[in-house]
């Protein structure tokens, strides 16, 4: 069955909007995993905007399930991973002023670091994870660098989901097939919801874990975490 790992940065900005420590987040996260949150997602950005380092390193203290860390490999990012060393590190190309993810690795043009970086993590018992395109040169550029998966960038899917699911999950569908005759796992990640998620889950061959943040956070506000979590491991087991 597929793992629903929830992205808290959102927490996060909260909290930081007003100070203090409202909503906290280790409360937050040990009762999402209450709820049955496999999974704990976060993405320090170098400005802190929303979660701290400090978050990262006291998050591994509560997290009972598996903890993942997202971002760009910088080399502070990389210190962070090695020192609390994450369930799984998912790396990002994204750049300091975004204001979330837009895009996967070119894993061809930057093979040779990502491999570096790879690992190194991977030496120190963390499971890795690239982010990406649904591309079979991307996939393939992957598995080249020795990840243990990939996660497939689904802002395109979400896009398109509502002209036309079926050929919005297409490239996806190759994707995985691909990832899986190479033998990576296949994450996904990026504007799925309750809406679209189902359709993409049973799409998806071996799908492991979706990161959803976000959509989750925003649906919380009308319905609470307690009901929206069984809500989407609902619709990842249809």
């Amino acid at each position: 069955m597929t793992k629903l790992s929830v992205n808290i940065n959102k927490v996060a900005t909260l909290r930081n909007a007003r100070g203090g420590n409202l909503p906290n987040l280790l409360e937050v996260a040990q009762d999402l995993e209450r709820f049955g949150a496999q999974g704990i997602t976060i993405h320090p950005r170098p400005d802190q905007r929303h979660i701290r380092y400090e978050d990262a390193k006291k998050l591994p203290q509560v997290v009972t399930t598996e903890f993942n860390i997202e971002g760009n490999p910088s080399s502070k990012f990389i210190d962070l991973v090695l020192d609390i060393k994450p369930t799984q590190v998912t790396l990002v190309p994204d750049a300091e002023e975004d204001i979330t993810s837009s895009a996967g690795w070119d894993t061809l043009e930057h093979q040779d670091f990502l491999k570096k970086i790879i690992n190194k993590f991977k030496s120190n018992g963390i499971r890795t994870s690239i982010f990406v395109d649904p591309k079979i040169s991307m996939i393939e550029g992957a598995h080249a660098t020795g990840a243990d998966r990939i996660e497939l960038y689904t802002e395109a899917y979400a896009s398109g989901y509502y002209q036309d699911k079926e050929v919005a999950i297409k490239p996806y569908v190759i994707a995985a097939e691909k990832a899986m005759d190479l033998g990576v796992g296949v994450n996904a990640g990026h504007d799925l919801n309750l809406d679209n998620l189902a359709f993409f889950a049973q799409n998806i061959p071996a799908l492991l874990e979706v990161s959803i943040g976000h959509a989750l956070i925003c649906e919380s506000l009308y319905l609470g975490f307690e009901n929206i979590i069984p809500m989407y491991l609902q619709r990842l087991s249809i």
